[in-house]
């Protein structure tokens, strides 16, 4: 049996995420430290411990995850990340930075996987912005509120990336092929009425605080009930959809370690240090 002192132990000193407890329901907060709660590689190495954490604890039984501050996340941070990058984005890269970025992809999956494997259900709260990697880590939530204010894109394509950590797999099921496509082709920003429209939140609240009290007393209404029979129920609703899900990251990584590197990536990362408009030339 997990030692319950020692799970919590794995949650302290923790830069990008909180994590709190009321009684059987966790709730685990996007501190950041980037504007917008921006996913830097603190993120990307504390998400997997907390939620693999909070999943080998016995008196857990739901989580509630949101953002602090005024947004959900801006996704990725992306002048975090890129330096530790640019041996795999070379546009002569050969076999061995390519492969060495293949497993890089890949721990960034298994990190957002670490969401969608937690035993117990994950609700999240949305406020603000949530854009690209916060759309991957919320679609592998099983339930999403959000506010009246919160703002969803699939951003990808407009940085000339294939968004690779689970959103194209995840929200065809969750919003239908039509609507995924339609975000991810177009990039395009969406309000709290469309998500709450297409499927992508099941409900919208007022403001950031009306959200986070619905998450939490969804949560301590599933905590009330049979925890292992909880976690039957979505260990059974999952089966088919993970299996789908690991054959589409498995697919995209390739994808990307062979063909990521282009100059429309160089061009896209300079206009937006910039701050100017892309101009894409399919190179």
């Amino acid at each position: 049996m997990t030692d319950p002192a020692a799970t919590a132990e794995n949650l302290q000193n923790l830069a990008s995420l909180k994590v709190e407890r009321a009684g059987h329901v966790a709730e685990v907060t996007l501190l950041g430290p980037s504007k917008g709660n921006a996913m830097g590689p603190d993120f990307w190495r504390e998400l997997p411990l907390v939620f693999r954490s909070l999943d080998d604890d016995p008196d857990v039984r739901a989580i509630v995850l949101t953002g602090s501050g005024a947004h959900f996340s801006y996704g990725l941070d992306l002048p975090a990340m890129l330096p530790g990058w640019s041996e795999y984005l070379a546009g002569d890269a050969q076999a061995g930075p390519r492969t060495k970025f293949l497993a890089e992809i890949r721990r960034l999956q298994e990190s957002v996987g670490a969401v969608a494997a937690t035993r117990k259900p994950v609700i999240a709260a949305v406020s603000g912005w949530c854009i690209g990697g916060g759309v991957d880590v919320i679609a592998a939530a099983d339930i999403r509120l959000a506010s009246a204010d919160a703002k969803f894109s699939v951003r990808e394509v407009k940085v000339a990336i294939v968004a690779d950590l689970g959103s194209l797999q995840r929200l065809a099921g969750i919003i239908g092929e039509g609507h995924l496509r339609e975000l991810a082709f177009t990039g395009r920003d969406i309000d709290a009425a469309r998500a709450e429209k297409i499927g992508l939140v099941n409900d919208v609240y007022p403001d950031q605080d009306a959200v986070l009290a619905a998450a939490r007393e969804l949560a301590n209404e599933i905590a009330a009930n049979p925890p292992l029979v909880v976690q039957g129920v979505k260990d059974v609703l999952s089966v088919s959809t993970e299996q789908r899900v690991e054959a589409g990251l498995r697919y995209v990584s390739a994808w990307n370690a062979a063909f990521l590197p282009s100059k429309d990536l160089g061009e896209a990362v300079q206009a937006f240090m910039e701050r100017r408009a892309p101009q894409f030339r399919g190179e």
